[in-house]
């Protein structure tokens, strides 16, 4: 999919939910669990504010995410494709937000508890 139509896609989820517009850059990094590689459901994520080459994402599988300190992997957005490419629309979500999709569902919210 061309970088013109993810940021559509971004633009609608952020139009649909409110939210603001800030795309994580492919160069950028988010932090991501492997359960996500292995199509463990359902996928969270959410957004800290943006700091250095990180894009403030970090998106796991499952319910809750681990405490263990390798749990998230390091990732440029550019290789999403490889683990998870339906998550990528999600990824214009200001900081502050969060998602749930699994299936067909989807939760999109904000959470000032972020933004620290």
């Amino acid at each position: 999919m061309c970088p013109a139509d993810i940021e559509q896609m971004q633009r609608e989820i952020c139009g649909r939910f409110g939210a603001g517009f800030l795309p994580a850059r492919n160069s950028e990094k988010l932090g991501i669990a492997e359960g996500v590689r292995k199509g463990q459901l359902p996928i969270n994520g959410l957004r800290h504010s943006p700091s250095g080459d990180t894009s403030g994402w970090y998106v796991w599988a499952g319910e809750e995410p681990s405490d263990a300190p390798d749990f998230f992997i390091p990732l440029h957005v550019e290789h999403l494709d490889e683990w998870c490419p339906h998550v990528k629309k999600y990824l214009g979500l200001a900081p502050g937000w969060r998602f749930v999709i699994a299936g067909n569902y989807e939760d999109v919210w904000f959470d000032r508890r972020l933004l620290g």
